[in-house]
Formats: structure tokens, C-alpha cells, sequence
């Protein structure tokens, strides 16, 4: 259990405290994680009665879980928050806010601030909440929640960091990836290393290559303008995909403490090769989709007409190509790849095994899939005979583990990471290391596309990965793996 704190949510009243931070919170409750004196202290921009907060609190609450929740624990839940108006035209809100905090007997004196907010106010509030001594660590602790993205490039992260860190240790800072929070992505560790049979064929001599794919049916929808500023590889390769490569790929840590997972996945991301700025094309690949049918949808939009502009030149599909320069990985390609409006969603990782039949005529193919969503599972694809009088017709049989069962503890990713914040936990959260090798590798891929203003390649909403994405496969016979 951890201490006695305060938990301050700015952007309490946003899209993320509605559907995930507030209901989890409550779901933490319920499960008896948060300490008996725990206070939850939400900040938001608009005057706000306690009694009206409470109906918001109730509304979200129904909203999410059906109406269908113990009402003994809505009302211990209820007696732990307590809204408080920040208003932006008042230039003494913080000084009022700090005095609530550190005066007011009702809340305890550790405090973790959750920075649900623009990602250009993150700088500034923690500048505010330091100005105010907010973050002084003397006698009780302070920790900051950075939501993604920190920065936009390298050097942006690089200048967020130089900010915050006039005022924070490391040790304070959680940067978050939600996807680090997830149980199946966590699985892969234990997965590895918790199974002898996978350490010898964990190399460059078993392993053809490695496909870390998230996909989405869904459109950008009414994030037009935001994912206009960002696109495909900002807002999923530099942050998600990557750190499914570093805990796929990186070598066992010498215990599963946060600092020494921490280190290995700085070592692994550190040791990608970067792409050769006068080969881009080879390695990286993007496109946009255009109007057509998706299943349940019927017919949609294209992300240009969503945007209402013909000028966009911002990815919705992205896939690049990396190589890893260590002993184990040594020439072997990782392809990730990323997309909206796709015939399928899902998000997983997909190993393909060397062939070891020389005979062409036998088929032979073996994958290792963990899958991450929506179903949670790991599995071996083998060849098999079909059982008959023909010697050599075999069959592709699928080997699965379910990783989640019908009575397993459910936890959301937010959950998870908001119990670690409260815990001093940084195992799920980005050291500035890693954010600084993630822009590092995307950065010149972002520049080359921005100089490249041509027309980009255009693909019909609801079908498969472009044919023209292949260009970045080091070979013929390296194929878009399809499907869960």
C-alpha cells in the first residue's frame, strides 16, 4: 500500500479524467489500493460547486460502468474529492492553490500532480507549481505526471526537459506511455525470460525478422487538426511501437527492478542503427486514406476530405524499417508499422522464424505472436500433416495461450500507471534517455517527409496494407503479416 497523498488531476473536466482517470481511480478504490486518507484534488479552468462536481463525478461514473458499482464505495470515493477552480484570469489562482494544499488539514502532504493538459502548458504549470514550492522535497515527496508527447522532436524534447528539470530530479518526473501500462505488453518480459525454451532461438540466427503493427478501422475522426500537426509517426512509432522493439528485443536485466529494466531498454534503444538519411525511401514509407467502406461503418470519408483541405501531406500509415547493431540482432530488420482506416484493427508483435526445409516444395513457417490487442494472447504457428495418404500436405496449426481468462483481475493501463505514481514506481514510465533515442531515430524521417511535399500515396479506407509499402522489405520473401 502506498503512503497517505494528494493526487491533483489538472484537466480534470477533459475527455481523458471522464473516461479513464476518474473511473479508474474509483475502480482502484473499490479494489482497496488507495491509502484510507488518499485525496483526490481535481483542477480545472471553470468555477465549479462540490455538489455539482459530485453529479459530474456520478455522471462519469454511470457512464462508464453501466451504472452497475457499490454504492458504499461511491461514498467513500466521494469523500476523497474535492474540485478546485484554477481560473486562468486570475493571476494569484496558484498562490491560492498552494495555500489550499498546504494548509488545508484534509489533504496529506505528498503530492503527485497529474498533468492532463496541452502538452505547451507542461512547462509552464511546473514552473508555477515551483514558484509556489510545491515540488520541494524537504520533508514529504513530490512526483509530476507528464502526459504524451513530450516534445515534438528532439530538440523540443530536449528544451521541455531542460525546463522541467530546473525544477525536478529524475526521480520526480514520470513521463507516461499508456501502452507500458498494459498487462499483455508487460507479459512479453516474463514471457522471454521466464521460459528457457526461448533464450538459444532469441537471436539473428533463428530469427528472419520482427512486425510490430498496431492498426485501427477507426479515422482520425474529430482529431483532424491535432493529428494534422502530428501523424502517424509521431503520435504512435516514436512513443507505442518502440517500446514494444525495447522490450521485445532487449537483453534480460539483472533483476526486473524498474532501474535495471530501465537500463536495458536505454542500452537496446540506443544501439539502433540510424536510418541512412540518403536512403530514406528504403526505410520509410507513408500514406494517406482515402473515402471507402469499412465493415460496421459502411462508407466513410477520406482524411482529406475530413480535413477539408486537399494540401495535407500528413500520414495516416506509417511503416519504417530499423536494424538493431548488437551480436543477437545483428542484420536482422524490425518493421513497424502503423495505420487508421485499415480492413482490421489489432496491435501486436509477430516473429518470423528462419525457414529450415530446403526442400521449396514443403511449406515452412513458423511465427511467435504476441498479441496486445484486442485479444490478449501469445501463440506458435507450426506446419502440421493433414492427416490423409498424401505424405506431404501439411496445415498450419496455431498453438495459443489465452493470456487472459474469464475470472483474471481486469485492470486498465491508466490504473496501472496511476497506482505506480502513487507508489514511487518508475518501471512503466520513459527516462529521458529513451525519449531522446525514440526522436532521435524518427526525427530525419520527419524532416525528409516535411521537405517532401509531393502528393502522398493514397489508400482506399477498409483494405490491407498498400502495395507499395513493400519497397522497405529487405527481401521478396518478407510479407505483410495479416490478422490476429
Amino acid at each position: 500500500m502506498s503512503d497517505n497523498s494528494t493526487l491533483v488531476l489538472f484537466g480534470a473536466k477533459g475527455n481523458l479524467s471522464r473516461i479513464k482517470l476518474i473511473p479508474g481511480l474509483f475502480h482502484l478504490d473499490e479494489a482497496g489500493k488507495l491509502p484510507e486518507e488518499m485525496k483526490i484534488l481535481s483542477v480545472g479552468r471553470q468555477s465549479v460547486s462540490q455538489e455539482d462536481w459530485v453529479k459530474t463525478i456520478k455522471n462519469m461514473l454511470d457512464e462508464k460502468f453501466n451504472n452497475q458499482y457499490d454504492q458504499k464505495v461511491f461514498e467513500r470515493f466521494i469523500k476523497r474529492n474535492i474540485y478546485h477552480a484554477n481560473l486562468p484570469d486570475d493571476p494569484n489562482a496558484f498562490k491560492k492553490f498552494s495555500e489550499l494544499l498546504l494548509n488545508d488539514d484534509r489533504f496529506p502532504k505528498n503530492l503527485a500532480f497529474f498533468l492532463s493538459v496541452r502538452p505547451s502548458d507542461f512547462a509552464l504549470i511546473v514552473d508555477q507549481l515551483a514558484e509556489e514550492k510545491l515540488l520541494n522535497e524537504d520533508q514529504y515527496w513530490r512526483r509530476v505526471l507528464i502526459e504524451k508527447p513530450f516534445g515534438t522532436d528532439l530538440e523540443s524534447a530536449i528544451e521541455l526537459q531542460a525546463s522541467i528539470s530546473k525544477h525536478l530530479k529524475e526521480t520526480q518526473i514520470y513521463r507516461i506511455d499508456h501502452y507500458l501500462g498494459k498487462s499483455a505488453l508487460q507479459n512479453i518480459l516474463w514471457t522471454r525470460f521466464s521460459n528457457s525454451i526461448f533464450e538459444h532461438m532469441w537471436n539473428n540466427e533463428h530469427i528472419d525478422h520482427i512486425q510490430i503493427t498496431n492498426h485501427e478501422t477507426l479515422g482520425v475522426g474529430e482529431r483532424t487538426q491535432f493529428y494534422d500537426a502530428t501523424g502517424a509517426l509521431r503520435d504512435m512509432t516514436q512513443s507505442h511501437l518502440l517500446q514494444m522493439l525495447a522490450l521485445t528485443t532487449m537483453e534480460k536485466p539483472k533483476s526486473f527492478s524498474p532501474d535495471d529494466i530501465r537500463i536495458e531498454k536505454i542500452k537496446l534503444l540506443k544501439s539502433i542503427r540510424p536510418i541512412p538519411t540518403d536512403n530514406i525511401e528504403n526505410f520509410a514509407f507513408r500514406a494517406q486514406y482515402k473515402s471507402g467502406v469499412i465493415e460496421k461503418e459502411g462508407e466513410v470519408k477520406g482524411y482529406l476530405e475530413e480535413l477539408e483541405s486537399n494540401k495535407s501531406v500528413v500520414e495516416t500509415y506509417a511503416a519504417i524499417k530499423l536494424f538493431i547493431d548488437n551480436p543477437r540482432w545483428k542484420n536482422i530488420p524490425v518493421y513497424l508499422r502503423t495505420a487508421k482506416r485499415l480492413d482490421q484493427s489489432g496491435t501486436s508483435i509477430s516473429i518470423k522464424f528462419k525457414n529450415s526445409n530446403k526442400d521449396k516444395k514443403m511449406k515452412d513457417s513458423n511465427w511467435l505472436v504476441f498479441n496486445i490487442q484486442p485479444k490478449e494472447s501469445t501463440y506458435f504457428e507450426i506446419q502440421t500433416k493433414v492427416p490423409g495418404l498424401n505424405e506431404a500436405e501439411l496445415r498450419t496449426t496455431k498453438l495459443e495461450g489465452i493470456n487472459r481468462l474469464e475470472n483474471d483481475e481486469k485492470i486498465d493501463a491508466y490504473e496501472t500507471l496511476m497506482l505506480d505514481l502513487l507508489e514511487g514506481s518508475q518501471a512503466r514510465f520513459l527516462h529521458i534517455d529513451e525519449v531522446k533515442s525514440a526522436w532521435s531515430l524518427v526525427d530525419p524521417i520527419i524532416k525528409y517527409w516535411a521537405e517532401k511535399i509531393e502528393k502522398v500515396h493514397q489508400y482506399t479506407a477498409g483494405t490491407s496494407d498498400p502495395q507499395e509499402s513493400k519497397i522497405i522489405f529487405e527481401n521478396d520473401n518478407q510479407f505483410w503479416r495479416e490478422g490476429n
